[in-house]
């Protein structure tokens, strides 16, 4: 699998047991989580919530996936300076005529269900074997480290790229492309 995020640290790791880059990142993710989780908690919490208000407002869904696309791309702000706004509308549009804001908020559910469990709770989230390969971008919303990226799951390839944010895909699709198949290149033979 080719990933460009795998997971945050919750707070339940043995901080001793991380390098320094890893404290880092932990950090860094920590105080990403209290300026930036609001989202993260709406949608991880109470997605149904979240999708009335979304399919009931175009002004509203544009105002929330805008204001993703601009706090996560790598635009130093300025959201144009990355997307068109035909590339903006059209994710807007796609959202709004299948008034899926729903569920594509459903899958915060369980990844904030597992990033939150109690200590004798069953955690659902544990490192895949499956090959992996993570392309991490410097304007993502935390990059992540390749220590990291190990601990969560069975790393083979690991590159960090120059730019490109979370949409990196449709930031970057040349770096992201590249990657990718450098990466499953070794599998179709």
């Amino acid at each position: 699998m080719h990933l460009t995020d795998v997971g945050y640290p919750t707070g339940q790791e043995d901080f001793l047991t991380i390098s320094e880059a890893g404290q880092k990142f932990a950090s860094f993710v920590q105080h990403w989580l209290f300026t930036e989780d609001a989202y993260l908690m709406l949608q991880g919490i109470k997605p149904q919530s979240l999708a009335y208000a979304l399919n009931d407002s175009p002004v509203g869904l544009a105002a929330w996936l805008v204001e993703k696309f601009r706090a996560w791309s790598d635009c130093q702000g300025d959201v144009e300076k990355r997307f068109t706004k035909d590339e903006l509308l059209t994710n807007i549009m796609i959202y709004w005529v299948t008034e899926t804001a729903g569920s594509a908020a459903r899958m915060y559910l369980q990844n904030v269900r597992a990033m939150y469990a109690q200590p004798d709770e069953p955690k659902s989230a544990q490192k895949s074997e499956v090959p992996a390969a993570v392309a991490s971008f410097p304007g993502d919303t935390a990059p992540v480290p390749r220590e990291w990226a190990a601990r969560n799951v069975n790393l083979e390839r690991y590159t960090i790229m120059t730019k490109g944010g979370h949409f990196a895909a449709l930031e970057e699709p040349e770096l992201f492309v590249n990657d990718l198949r450098e990466f499953f290149r070794e599998f179709r033979r």
